[in-house]
């Protein structure tokens, strides 16, 4: 399936291919808890960057693998690289305009996130 997506003042919008049915990541690290995002991670073929690209401001830290998008008027972080899949693409599931009909929410320790990453790893794989 194709789904949109948006900051929320839709400056940028987005779109991306998941089925149906999918798995996010609630993850528990420093920057997820404050932001509550939760992850979608897709290869990046599966993502296409609609409108917006001179709206987006980058946020990086530790590493600086992880490279964190946000709109540079209303704040939302959509989507970003992120550190476990670098050749995917993580995107907040909450920024997307319709839902997937089935989340299923699993709870990532992001707190001890090298103990944990590796159970990432297959998500950006392409089918």
């Amino acid at each position: 399936m194709i789904y949109n997506g948006s900051c929320h003042c839709k400056a940028v919008t987005f779109q991306v291919e998941a089925p149906d049915k999918v798995d996010v990541e609630d993850c528990n690290c420093s920057i997820c808890l404050k932001t509550g995002f939760l992850h979608l991670i897709v290869p990046i073929n599966k993502f296409t960057l609609l409108t917006g690209k001179n709206h987006i401001t980058t946020y990086t830290y530790n590493t600086g693998v992880a490279q964190h998008y946000f709109c540079n008027t209303c704040g939302i972080k959509s989507f970003y690289i992120p550190r476990s899949n670098p050749d995917g693409m993580d995107i907040n599931v909450r920024c997307l305009d319709e839902q997937p009909s089935t989340i299923n929410i699993i709870k990532f320790d992001g707190q001890h996130w090298e103990g944990h990453a590796h159970t990432l790893a297959h998500k950006s794989k392409p089918d």
